[in-house]
């Protein structure tokens, strides 16, 4: 008998995670949680209870994320640390926006999604010009620019949640309940997710694929702010004041978000199985495996949106489901993606049928959201152009 296996120590168990948590994860978990109080003690009388929760779990939301991937620790706080300095030069004046230089030219919300915007586009060429070159330091100049865009974006999200409180209480809303508000939120997201997976697979020659959809965001969210001033802060529309749209929009966007990004990464893989760009990309198999992982994350949370839309609807109007043309389209994106996952997982597809299934995705996924309300008519028109 074999007595160094009798006297081999039993396997150990696995410990719960949080004792593996280092000083620097208590300390990120600190910051939020004074920001969260802080918040909270100042905005506390504009909040009601379910307002108050969500606040709540953005502030977990935000610590988990930190823990999880840890150039967030840095990202969050920065980001909050410019749009504190915004809203501290507003104070409670409204048209100090037009004459304060900093707020003028830098930290009000239209000042910032133009820097947003103009780091996107830059950030685009660069990324392309290291793809060209083989240049790392291009790919880690646009990197560090997508990193300043988002959190542009981010800090543009804070500024004009205040400015429309400034404006008047009853105009007073989070910045997600218009074709603007959310194209700029759909740049942040999908810019994220792209940072992630750059740094996840250590790799940055996806990102001139991935920056090409956020750059065209960009060029909608320009010509809707120049050609119908989109970026003007209007009162919410009645359908619109509820607080389930301070969860079902950015829920549906991380979707939209995945399913932008799995479609130019399908894009770069069906060039790469033809020999183009094929040598300067990553593997024909780690563009699928990140295709993948974004879609089944964009599942994920599309999926969370739609339960959360039916619980909105059965608020606003008495049923969970009523057939609408936007409903109904929500159901065929859906229904497109989850077959998507089951040929994968169960019957084990690969390659370009994939690639091409995840590209014309985006386009089932585009007219359900833009498409619908431009075309069909039903209870959710009010989202035009």
């Amino acid at each position: 008998m074999n007595t160094t296996t009798l006297n081999a120590p039993k396997a150990t168990l696995a410990q719960p995670f949080w004792r593996g948590l280092k000083l620097g994860d208590h300390l990120f978990a600190l910051v939020m949680l004074i920001a969260a109080g802080v918040a909270f003690g100042r905005y506390r009388s504009f909040m009601d209870g379910y307002e108050q929760a969500i606040l709540l779990g953005c502030t977990l939301g935000a610590i988990a994320l930190g823990w999880f991937w840890k150039p967030v620790r840095l990202y969050l706080p920065l980001s909050g640390l410019v749009a504190l300095a915004g809203i501290g030069l507003y104070g409670d004046d409204l048209t100090r926006g037009q004459s304060a230089f900093w707020l003028k030219y830098v930290l009000a919300s239209q000042s910032l999604v133009m820097w947003m915007c103009v780091l996107f586009v830059l950030a685009t060429g660069l990324y392309w010009l290291g793809l060209a070159r083989r240049s790392s330091t291009a790919e880690s100049i646009a990197s560090g620019m997508t990193w300043a865009a988002a959190g542009a974006a981010m800090s543009w999200f804070f500024v004009r949640w205040y400015e429309s409180y400034l404006i008047g209480p009853d105009v007073g809303h989070v910045p997600v309940s218009n074709l603007y508000e959310v194209f700029v939120l759909f740049c942040q997201i999908t810019a994220l997710m792209y940072l992630y997976y750059e740094q996840r697979f250590a790799t940055r020659r996806m990102g001139g694929f991935v920056l090409l959809i956020i750059s065209a965001a960009v060029g909608f969210i320009l010509w809707y702010s120049f050609e119908r001033g989109a970026h003007e802060i209007q009162p919410l529309i009645p359908a619109l004041q509820s607080w389930w749209m301070k969860i079902h929009v950015p829920a549906n966007f991380v979707g939209y978000g995945a399913f932008a990004l799995a479609a130019m990464l399908g894009v770069a893989q069906l060039l790469a199985s033809r020999g183009i760009l094929a040598s300067r990309l990553p593997s024909y198999d780690t563009l699928g495996e990140v295709m993948y992982k974004a879609i089944a994350v964009g599942f994920l949370f599309f999926t969370i949106a739609t339960i959360l839309g039916a619980m909105w609807a059965a608020d606003a109007w008495g049923g969970y489901w009523s057939w609408d043309p936007k409903e109904t389209w929500a159901l065929i994106v859906w229904l497109n993606y989850a077959a998507w996952l089951h040929v994968r997982l169960v019957k084990g597809w690969r390659g370009n049928v994939l690639a091409w299934w995840a590209v014309i995705g985006l386009f089932v996924t585009s007219f359900a959201f833009l498409g619908v309300n431009m075309f069909l008519s039903g209870l959710h028109s009010y989202g035009s152009l």
